[in-house]
């Protein structure tokens, strides 16, 4: 744009709002360009935090599934995947407080899984045991056959597992007899029936999962004392009050238990992928060094574009117009940029997300507040790259530019 044309856009109709986009359009391929930057930048936040996200909410899975207002567990416990055990007795002398309507014991434990179509491969898997007698699950496929488990040597299989331990649910769905062994590494592997499936998913720490009862976790790993467990459930009569009784069991039982509410459960396994792995630092700096090549993306094309019409900014600055002027002029140029580098990041970001779930099987989802978040992230990018942009124009001094 030439000084005359953009004099011609000076009235008080239309100089605003069209002179901040026909500067940006002047040159239409760094343009172009640019706004492939921010949206690569853009982009790049959105699978930073949608796969965090992926990552806390996986872990809390199975946490979600249960049906109890209080946790019991060991103080030596740090997350699900890193349970130690305590004594079941603790467990049973909750039941005695006023308003407990009953307790069951969770057992955990990891052992190998022979993939039945390829006999010769093996995979580590997340085997649960409960007592089926007591409705602690909030799974459909448990909630309605969960005497099935009442058999010896029968598991449900989560069909949401990774697939390498096999077509599970396909072969469960046309009517075969899914036979494996299960192998805890200790006693040696024993013959196990698929009598059922279920839906709960992976996580960073779980590829696949099992439920069976109490009875049959304990045939799996004769090795283990049937007194220690990893999780103790607590369900409330309708009514009670969760806080008061944690308060209560927290101060008449020995320290080598503690309680939670469900809330606090799943807050203390999502704190432990944040603060005591490396992971959560990962992903925060990611989003951070996206954040940073977005401004740098902006700030180039802003600074270019003030610096090829910096006599005609000096034109105008001779003529009477303030620095406030320019700032805003700037200003609605970093918003343009913002907008237009957003949609296309937006929609881009959603298609990745939805090969990353199908590719890991991880709940990675775009949310509305996730979206409204990085716009206003990336609103914020652009604007600050405006404002370092204007330095060179409120430094500018007609007299040396002519």
């Amino acid at each position: 744009m030439n000084r005359k044309g953009l004099l011609g856009l000076l009235n008080r109709d239309n100089f605003q709002v069209p002179l901040a986009w026909l500067q940006l359009k002047s040159e239409r391929g760094r343009l172009f360009a640019g706004l492939a930057g921010i949206s690569f930048a853009i982009i790049l936040m959105f699978m930073q935090l949608g796969i965090q996200a992926a990552l806390f909410d996986s872990a809390v899975q199975i946490h979600r599934s249960l049906n109890a207002e209080l946790v019991m567990i060991s103080p030596r416990s740090t997350s699900l995947i890193a349970m130690r055990t305590f004594a079941r007795r603790r467990l049973y002398q909750a039941l005695s407080f006023p308003g407990v309507k009953f307790v069951s014991p969770l057992y955990l434990g990891f052992a190998q899984w022979q993939n039945p179509e390829r006999p010769r491969y093996w995979r580590n898997i997340h085997i649960i045991g409960f007592d089926i007698r007591y409705p602690i699950f909030k799974l459909p496929q448990l909630e309605r056959n969960a005497h099935q488990l009442s058999y010896p040597d029968v598991v449900f299989f989560d069909a949401a597992s990774r697939p390498e331990y096999g077509s599970i649910r396909d072969a469960f769905n046309a009517g075969n007899l899914v036979r494996t062994e299960i192998d805890n590494l200790s006693t040696g592997s024993r013959s196990i029936s698929v009598v059922n499936t279920f839906m709960l998913g992976t996580s960073f720490g779980i590829d696949g999962n099992l439920i069976t009862s109490h009875l049959n976790f304990l045939r799996l790993f004769p090795q283990r004392q049937p007194g220690l467990i990893e999780v103790g459930l607590i369900k409330l009569n309708d009514g009670i009050d969760a806080r008061g009784l944690q308060t209560k069991l927290r101060s008449a039982l020995p320290k080598d238990v503690d309680i939670f509410t469900m809330e606090q459960w799943i807050a203390f396994e999502k704190n432990y992928w944040q603060t005591s792995t490396a992971i959560g630092f990962i992903f925060a700096l990611g989003v951070i060094m996206g954040l940073i090549v977005g401004i740098v993306i902006v700030y180039q094309i802003l600074y270019t574009n003030i610096t090829q019409h910096l006599p005609e900014y000096a034109t105008l600055m001779a003529m009477g117009y303030q620095n406030t002027y320019f700032f805003w002029l700037i200003l609605r140029q970093s918003l343009f940029l913002a907008a237009m580098g957003y949609l296309p990041g937006f929609l881009i970001a959603s298609g990745l997300y939805l090969i990353t779930r199908q590719a890991t099987l991880l709940p990675v989802y775009m949310t509305a507040q996730r979206g409204i978040f990085l716009f206003a992230l990336t609103i914020f990018m652009c604007c600050f790259a405006g404002l370092v942009a204007t330095r060179n124009l409120r430094d500018a001094d007609p007299v040396d530019i002519f």
